[in-house]
């Protein structure tokens, strides 16, 4: 494993995007525990397209004009859903004492979706894993090596990101203002994401 493949990793996990922007805005409105599940979350959500990368199957994405828009349709009709929750919501981005703690499971599974349902993750680790396999080694090992790293990775950024969002928490309890201005900027980015999503080809 090639320092280029850790430094590439790392500003791929860092760039912002959609599981970024829920990491950010689940740990301002619930606290460290939600923004860590919503980080394991995330990082589950990568999980299918690797594999789909390691296997093959995301040349089916990349051949299938319908299976790639079909999945496409879905990702946007979720973060659409994602950001019309979190424009109505006053509890979405607005924390309160007497907050109810969502389970554990909607945590976890609103991240899985969020990535799940992006059929460019697919293509893109299709595209970037094979660029840093070592062909000395068995290059099945190698990519399962190198996408369990890109794995932790993820998990340790998107962690870092929730914790310092959660400790800015009860700075804006008390600033109106700045909730609702939060809450129309997480809303808009999910908005953006979609429309990214939406021109996105193949």
């Amino acid at each position: 494993m090639t320092l280029e493949y850790l430094l590439t990793s790392l500003v791929v996990v860092a760039s912002p995007g959609t599981g970024v922007l829920y990491t950010l805005s689940t740990g301002l409105a619930r606290g460290i525990r939600a923004s860590m599940l919503a980080a394991l979350g995330c990082t589950l959500g990568i999980v299918p397209h690797m594999l789909a990368a390691i296997t093959g199957l995301a040349s089916l994405l990349h051949t299938s004009a319908l299976a790639f828009q079909l999945l496409k349709l879905l990702g946007v009709a979720y973060l659409l859903y994602i950001a019309w929750s979190v424009l109505r919501s006053q509890e979405a981005i607005c924390p309160t004492a007497s907050q109810v703690t969502l389970p554990a499971r909607r945590l976890i599974g609103s991240g899985v979706l969020l990535n799940l349902l992006n059929p460019k993750l697919t293509l893109f680790f299709l595209a970037f894993l094979p660029q840093f396999v070592d062909a000395g080694e068995a290059p099945l090992l190698h990519m399962i090596e190198l996408s369990l790293v890109f794995m932790l990775m993820t998990f340790a950024v998107f962690i870092v990101y929730g914790v310092s969002a959660a400790a800015a928490r009860q700075r804006i309890l008390t600033r109106p203002q700045v909730l609702a201005w939060l809450r129309r900027a997480f809303a808009a980015g999910f908005l953006a994401l979609a429309v990214r999503l939406a021109i996105t080809e193949r």
